[in-house]
């Protein structure tokens, strides 16, 4: 009997096999990544056996019965990388390509990236093995109950606090603090972040992973002193980050002329009408640039738009997309990461011997944990701020951070990847050693 539930368990809910893991593996980027890191700090070697590890790992099955009233059982996953510099913080992303190995390495950069824009959390990251298009929206609230019921043991405003990734959104948020305020009989709004406006969300929240990639890319022009008007920018990914760095940055001046999605891509060397794209893209069913058409604009494939002549390319969409195999064809002279991990580790050795700048994701995207940072603190003080002055302390928080890597990273002749990831572990070493081990 124990050998056949066995067996129907591994049916139903299949740990993702190695050949369907991200090739390169993320999760190895990343170790390797920590390992030059602690060589490079002479790192106490207990720390860096620490940080190579999660503090804890969470996979659950997520039962969901469907509009057809059948039962599909998925695979979701929570991981808290780091809890030392303060709770854990991490977006839950709904994805077919999601699994375990995924979701622990996009928490280590979370740790990273918390620790090197300076604010009190620590990384996690969460997940559903799941194809949301495929979904309607009654089977995708069921499903995010239930799993927010499965990793309820390990969540809380002072513990672990979730917040929208990839294909989740602030409807997606609303319920899971709907769902942690009706188990727990009281309002628990703080548990997420990114949500609604009404349920205690921040003013500037959506905008804020795609205002502090314009940001931090208007620092780098600054540093190189070339001028914002002067400036071609191609975005990869036209969703939430992609789409709001595109925009503010047409609108400090720079000339967008490519932008893609999963549809395809838009390409006009003379500059794209961004703001015309954005009515595009807001009328369109699935929200993409597919059946967008304009003087001038020819379409293009993602992987042309990599390979663009523009001197700043931000890889908005998903980890991985700059490779070795394609780096030595791109022509921007520097790279905003917008995504997480979109460029593997042998691509970035490409890069770097080509001489081409790339902002690192931990510190090019952390505009939207500062702003989820600001949520909570908002929450759990009951006193909400106004959108000029959550743009206002994003930008003093990104600005301060891009000079700390950057003044870092000259002071040590090392890329700028390289100063953000020693300052990062460096910050989060020195608060284990603060801390000590329990017990």
């Amino acid at each position: 009997m124990e050998r056949y539930i066995r067996e129907i368990s591994v049916e139903i809910c299949p740990e993702p096999s190695a050949a369907h893991l991200p090739t390169p593996d993320l999760w190895d980027t990343v170790l390797a990544q920590l390992d030059d890191v602690a060589e490079r700090l002479n790192l106490d070697p207990g720390i860096h056996i620490l940080l190579r590890r999660p503090e804890r790992e969470l996979t659950v099955s997520v039962p969901v019965i469907m509009d057809d009233g059948q039962i599909q059982v998925f695979t979701g996953y929570r991981v808290q990388h780091s809890s030392a510099r303060g709770p854990c913080k991490g977006g839950i992303r709904y994805h077919p390509d999601v699994n375990l190995r995924e979701v622990r390495a996009l928490a280590a950069l979370m740790t990273w990236k918390c620790a090197v824009v300076g604010i009190p959390y620590g990384g996690a990251k969460g997940g559903v093995q799941c194809d949301p298009s495929q979904l309607s929206e009654e089977e995708l609230c069921r499903l995010t109950r239930r799993f927010t019921a499965a990793i309820l043991p390990i969540l809380g405003p002072r513990r672990d606090i979730p917040a929208p990734d990839v294909n989740t959104n602030a409807q997606v948020m609303a319920w899971i603090a709907d769902t942690v305020s009706m188990l727990e009989g009281k309002a628990v709004m703080e548990i997420v972040t990114g949500k609604p406006i009404p349920l205690g969300g921040s003013l500037g929240r959506k905008e804020a992973t795609g205002r502090g990639v314009a940001i931090v890319t208007a620092e780098l022009l600054k540093r190189k002193r070339r001028r914002l008007a002067d400036t071609t920018v191609a975005v990869q990914g036209y969703g939430n980050v992609g789409s709001a760095a595109a925009t503010i940055l047409h609108e400090m001046g720079c000339k967008i002329v490519a932008v893609s999605d999963i549809s395809g891509g838009l390409y006009n060397p003379a500059g794209l009408d961004i703001p015309d794209i954005n009515r595009h893209v807001a009328n369109h069913p699935q929200h993409l640039l597919e059946g967008y058409g304009a003087p001038g604009v020819d379409k293009i494939t993602n992987e042309e738009l990599l390979t663009s002549k523009v001197d700043v390319l931000i890889p908005a969409a998903l980890e991985h997309q700059i490779r070795a195999d394609n780096a030595a064809d791109i022509q921007a002279r520097m790279i905003i990461e917008g995504a997480n991990g979109p460029t593997t580790r042998e691509a970035d050795e490409i890069l770097q011997d080509r001489g081409i700048i790339v902002v690192p994701d931990i510190l090019a995207n952390a505009g939207g944990v500062v702003v989820s940072y600001f949520e909570w603190v908002q929450d759990l003080q009951c006193f909400f701020w106004d959108e000029e002055e959550v743009n206002r302390n994003l930008k003093k928080v990104m600005t301060r951070a891009f000079a700390e890597v950057w003044d870092f990273s000259q002071a040590q002749g090392v890329p700028l990847r390289l100063g953000a990831y020693m300052l990062a572990v460096s910050r989060v070493a020195d608060a284990v050693r603060s801390r000590g081990i329990f017990p």
